[in-house]
C-alpha cells in the first residue's frame, strides 16, 4: 500500500512541476523571461518519459523483469499523466487572484 501511495505521489510531483516552476526549465536549470507555451509542453514530455522509467525501473526491481506493453499502456498512462497534472495547470492558467479594494 505505502509502495502505491508513493508511485502515485510522485506521479503528482512529476506532473505538476512544470507548471509549478515559472522561471526554471525541469525546475533546475534558470531561465530568464519566463517559459513560453511550447516549452512547458516539452517540458511535460520529458517529465512524462522521466517517470515512465522510473515506474519501469520500480517494476523491474519489485518483479525482477519488467512486462512488455502495448500503445494502450502509454496512451492511458499519458492520460493519467495529464489529469494528474491538471492542478498545476489551473493554477498557472485558469486561477486568477482576487483583488481586494
Amino acid at each position: 500500500m505505502a509502495g502505491t501511495l508513493g508511485v502515485i505521489a510522485l506521479l503528482c510531483v512529476l506532473a505538476n512541476l512544470p507548471f509549478f516552476t515559472e522561471r526554471r526549465f525541469l525546475g533546475l536549470i534558470p531561465w530568464r523571461n519566463g517559459k513560453a507555451g511550447g516549452l512547458v509542453v516539452l517540458e511535460v514530455l520529458i517529465l512524462f518519459v522521466a517517470a515512465l522509467l522510473v515506474f519501469r525501473g520500480l517494476e523491474m526491481g519489485a518483479y525482477g523483469a519488467a512486462y512488455g506493453q502495448g500503445w494502450e499502456f502509454y496512451v492511458v498512462a499519458a492520460c493519467l499523466f495529464a489529469v494528474a497534472g491538471f492542478p498545476g495547470f489551473v493554477r498557472r492558467y485558469l486561477w486568477k487572484e482576487s483583488v481586494v479594494v
